[in-house]
């Protein structure tokens, strides 16, 4: 589909460029037809490309073409308008990801914004994003082994921590790294261990990298083959990213009130009431769950709720009791 033409030589080359970047080689006539110009056009421009500092190859073949290359030092980049205000964005939230590039972020983000038209430059002054929580701080350096450990399939050795402890002595732990994930501002290391032989979830500011890296492995695939949802499924205790204790109950209080606090729950209106179908890793950890609601609760199964409510109650008699002095 033909893109509309530009007036300006530098309208026309930031087309031709966005062009290039999407597509290993284009043919010379293809290019034309898409810029809405002559070859000779094509021609002329892609070597201002190449005076800027972009390596565009002349492809070889029947119908000719170019390719854009990768070069040894990084010519000027020039960017349309929504891809401007996409990277202000993501140069904000970056602060979030726990990546340890806030400092270079913002930098990043002076500089993009000092060449911004005064319109464009209004749209991102106007963004404010904030951090919800953001997670403890991995060294950029750590995050690039470990994605390029990622990339070549090879297996790691590392010493890991917990919190407030060093790292436990003994030889390093082994694992073949699979998926680099963030969640909730943290980083996460999936792989799979072969002295455990099973899949285990790391937390990549807790990891001391040994090196070198181990020997290359053949990659296998995560239980269920969605990384996001196995990820999901170890923090609720389970294999198949359902909570392994799940129960049915009515809150007394209306939907309007308890749907905020619902989450991935099912909550449905029950007149003047709410039915809601909630999960946790354990019955306690269910009961103590519901109990936050501050509200009245019909248990409608199982048993086995109903069995934990009843030992919260007794404990937290227990609790109300005021010891002897």
């Amino acid at each position: 589909m033909p893109i509309a033409a530009s007036t300006t030589t530098s309208g026309r080359l930031l087309s031709l460029l966005s062009l290039l970047q999407v597509r290993r080689d284009w043919p010379g006539v293809l290019l034309a037809d898409r810029l809405g110009v002559s070859e000779r056009t094509v021609r002329r421009d892609v070597d201002r490309l190449r005076e800027l500092g972009y390596l565009v190859q002349a492809v070889k073949g029947p119908d000719g073409g170019y390719r854009l290359e990768a070069g040894s030092q990084m010519p000027p980049l020039l960017f349309d308008e929504d891809q401007a205000v996409a990277l202000a964005v993501a140069l904000r939230i970056a602060v979030g990801t726990g990546a340890g590039i806030e400092e270079a972020a913002a930098r990043a983000l002076a500089t993009v914004r000092q060449v911004l038209p005064s319109r464009l430059r209004q749209r991102i002054d106007a963004l404010e994003v904030e951090s919800a929580g953001r997670g403890p701080q991995v060294d950029t350096e750590v995050l690039l082994a470990l994605s390029g450990a990622v990339r070549a399939c090879e297996e790691l050795r590392f010493d890991y921590s917990s919190p407030g402890r060093p790292p436990a002595e003994g030889p390093p732990r082994r694992v073949q790294p699979h998926h680099l994930v963030v969640r909730s501002g943290r980083w996460y290391l999936v792989g799979w261990s072969p002295e455990r032989d099973d899949w285990r979830t790391y937390r990549a500011d807790r990891m001391t990298l040994r090196v070198p890296n181990g020997p290359r492995f053949q990659p296998r695939e995560v239980p269920g083959g969605d990384v996001a949802a196995f990820l999901s499924a170890r923090f609720k205790g389970s294999d198949t990213n359902a909570w392994p204790c799940r129960g049915e109950v009515i809150l007394d209080l209306p939907l309007a009130e308890v749907a905020p606090f619902a989450g991935d729950d099912t909550a449905q209106e029950d007149g003047a009431r709410t039915r809601l179908l909630t999960g946790a890793w354990s019955w306690a950890a269910l009961a103590a769950k519901l109990a936050r609601f501050d509200a009245d609760v019909e248990v409608v199964g199982p048993a086995a709720l109903r069995e934990a409510f009843a030992d919260l109650s007794r404990r937290a008699a227990r609790a109300s009791v005021t010891p002897p002095r």
